[in-house]
């Protein structure tokens, strides 16, 4: 029998996927990382808290809710292995729809905007620190 996750496991299990740490969320979110452990830990969320997280993380609310390890899994086993090779045994991508370098580029640009907000977040809380 599966697991029903509660509301917060699902966006951790959403989060961690996605390769987002605790921390970056609750910047996004203007908490603290703690706030957000204890909405992971949270069965419900109120509508507003789950629409900025979904924004977030770049998926529908309804993703959110109908999210379950289960049909994650079972969407992954629908990809056809055999469709990335020839009867040469060479390898194309002939249903890639995008260019994977921008791609790349597009996760490299967000990494850097990330970096660049969080960086600016210490700086603030340094200046905090020494103005006391």
């Amino acid at each position: 029998m599966a697991e029903t996750l509660n509301i917060g496991r699902k966006i951790a299990r959403i989060r961690e996927i996605k390769g987002i740490k605790q921390e970056a969320l609750a910047y996004e979110l203007g908490v603290s990382q703690q706030t957000v452990s204890n909405l992971e830990k949270s069965e419900k969320i109120e509508d507003e808290v789950l629409d900025k997280v979904a924004k977030y993380l770049g998926v529908t609310t309804e993703a959110i809710k109908n999210f379950s390890d289960e049909a994650m899994v079972n969407y992954f086993n629908t990809f056809n292995d055999n469709s990335f090779s020839n009867s040469n045994g060479t390898f194309h991508a002939n249903n890639c729809t995008f260019n994977p370098l921008d791609k790349l580029m597009e996760v490299v640009e967000e990494n850097k905007k990330l970096y660049e907000r969080l960086l600016q977040a210490e700086r603030e809380k340094n200046e905090m620190l020494k103005s006391k």
